[in-house]
């Protein structure tokens, strides 16, 4: 197994629909430890049974807004498993109205909101979690095409994933003498509770199904075998990386 008692922090499963439960479910067939963070008590009583299912060794809370949580989650973390091997970050967030109608209607308070929660908070895990990340080290994180390209309704929260790519970048170069790679992975468009938030995405996937090259969508089980991928030995020389799992959509003309 190519994870065999590596030990996986994951940052925001949802629900068993969600790209973090595939990337988790993947890592637990390739031999991971498991933990789990979860937002609050309404998404605990989700997470929970998630980690049992999975047989994660643990669950802790952490919102990802608050750099003292942060830093708890870290602690914790650190007196059960000593180390971590991988980190994975699969947060986002925007207001609902601001994924709908024009960029340019993107209010101050929700433009900070989508880059904090959904850029910074990579940084703010990987400095507090920069002590326990074992040599050789893996930080995945989830972004999309609508960085690169304008996709309909997705506005904010494509430049938040623009600002995500560039951070992976960076630190990449930052935990590099360390032997600790960053990489993102951007998949396509996937039915998800997160996806729900944007308008019309239904015409999105529909658009996505008939123009890439595979002529499906992508699903969380891809996804989770990508991030095998980057979690593992496989990629030791792999980092700084976008890591495109999306059925080739990318290579094609709009």
């Amino acid at each position: 197994m190519l994870l065999e008692g590596k030990k996986a922090a994951i940052f925001g499963v949802a629900n068993k629909h969600s790209i973090a439960y595939g990337i988790s479910s993947a890592f637990r067939r390739e031999g991971a430890k498991l933990c789990f963070s979860y937002l609050n008590d309404a998404l605990k009583k989700r997470v929970e049974p998630i980690c049992a299912e999975l047989g994660g060794d643990f669950t802790f809370p952490c919102d990802v807004s608050s750099d003292d949580d942060i830093a708890r989650s870290a602690e914790l973390v650190r007196e059960q498993w000593g180390q971590v091997d991988v980190l994975v970050h699969s947060v986002a967030f925007a207001a609902r109205d601001d994924l709908k109608g024009r960029f340019l209607d993107t209010s101050r308070e929700g433009f900070k909101l989508a880059l904090d929660i959904s850029a910074y908070s990579l940084v703010g895990l990987c400095r507090a979690f920069a002590p326990l990340l074992a040599p050789g080290a893996s930080v995945i994180c989830m972004t999309y095409y609508g960085s690169q390209k304008m996709i309909p309704n997705y506005n904010v929260m494509g430049v938040a994933k623009a600002a995500l790519e560039a951070s992976v970048r960076y630190l990449a170069t930052d935990f590099g003498p360390e032997g600790i790679r960053v990489n993102a992975i951007s998949a396509g468009p996937i039915r998800t509770l997160a996806s729900s938030g944007i308008s019309d995405f239904h015409q999105i996937g529909n658009m996505f199904e008939q123009r890439a090259p595979l002529r499906r969508l992508v699903t969380i089980e891809d996804v989770g075998n990508t991030a095998v991928y980057l979690a593992s030995p496989l990629s030791a020389a792999v980092t700084g990386e976008v890591v495109y799992a999306d059925n080739g959509f990318r290579t094609t003309a709009l």
